[in-house]
């Protein structure tokens, strides 16, 4: 999943300077807390999930991804650690915590959002503010299912409180 997201990223690669970023995956990483030297951006997208038991699949049109990144002058280099939470599946007994897989459009529109934040951060530009949505592929018609989401099991869902 890293080397489609590193794809993504080098689609927007020449507006960061000519450094080198690179964008992995890092499930430990957590909300407002960045290293020291560490910058935060924080979205929701739509992603598709897959149950690994019962292979029931289901889309979520929020679903929270925390980015973390840094930039390295003397070697010129970026590091982004992504975290995209996971969810359940609602039918299975004993459900797994499955990944979110995000459609590539998506991932354009969530880079998209960090080389701006990057910029602003690490390069000191400033951009003004300009939205591109997401795009929703699938069906979306019901509640949040907050039993089921990573992110309010762990108090940081934007959702948790929109029921």
């Amino acid at each position: 999943m890293a080397s489609l997201w590193n794809s993504a990223l080098q689609r927007k690669a020449g507006e960061l300077h000519m450094d080198a970023w690179t964008i992995e995956i890092d499930e430990t990483i957590e909300e407002n807390r960045a290293a020291p030297s560490w910058h935060q951006y924080i979205s929701g997208s739509f992603a598709q999930f897959k149950c690994s038991l019962c292979r029931r699949g289901w889309g979520s049109s929020k679903v929270k991804v925390v980015f973390h990144f840094s930039l390295n002058t003397a070697w010129r280099r970026g590091t982004i650690k992504l975290r995209g939470f996971k969810q359940e599946c609602k039918t299975c007994s004993a459900p797994q915590w499955e990944r979110p897989q995000f459609p590539v459009e998506n991932m354009d529109v969530l880079i998209e959002k960090l080389v701006k934040k990057i910029r602003m951060r690490c390069y000191r530009e400033n951009l003004g503010e300009a939205n591109r949505p997401p795009v929703f592929n699938g069906r979306i018609d019901g509640p949040h299912e907050t039993a089921h989401c990573e992110a309010c099991r762990l108090g940081s869902c934007s959702q948790a409180n929109q029921q």
